[in-house]
């Protein structure tokens, strides 16, 4: 098992940044590639951003230029850094994390384990 805790939520004006934190334990951190997803209110999960066990990072192309994603296997933790958010990325962000050897939380497919979820809102 993994257990997933996000923190960074919260709420922002159009054009500015928030940072989101994802720890992990249970299971190596290095051994896992991570992922974030994010659903907005009526909408479906869709996926918004992974790193690979190698750092290979990938995004989709609603985010790309504007958030990164990190991850630091000393403190069993990735990052989401968001900049120049805008209203349309209000949603509640999820981390996953994706056992598997061939990544596919690389390719937009969530693994087996998810956080609790954290708000994001970008008012206009």
């Amino acid at each position: 098992q993994v257990q997933l805790v996000e923190a960074g939520g919260g709420s922002v004006q159009a054009g500015g940044s928030l940072r989101l934190s994802c720890e992990t334990s249970g299971r190596t951190f290095n051994s896992l590639a991570m992922g974030w997803f994010r659903q907005a209110p009526g909408k479906e999960r869709e996926f918004v951003a992974a790193i690979a066990r190698t750092y290979g990072t990938y995004y989709a192309d609603s985010v790309q230029g504007r958030f990164t994603v990190s991850r630091d296997n000393a403190k069993n933790t990735v990052y989401l850094q968001m900049n120049s958010l805008k209203p349309e990325d209000t949603a509640i962000y999820f981390c996953n994390a994706d056992p598997s050897t061939y990544c596919y939380v690389c390719n937009g497919r969530p693994g087996n384990y998810w956080g609790q979820g954290t708000q994001v809102t970008v008012s206009s």
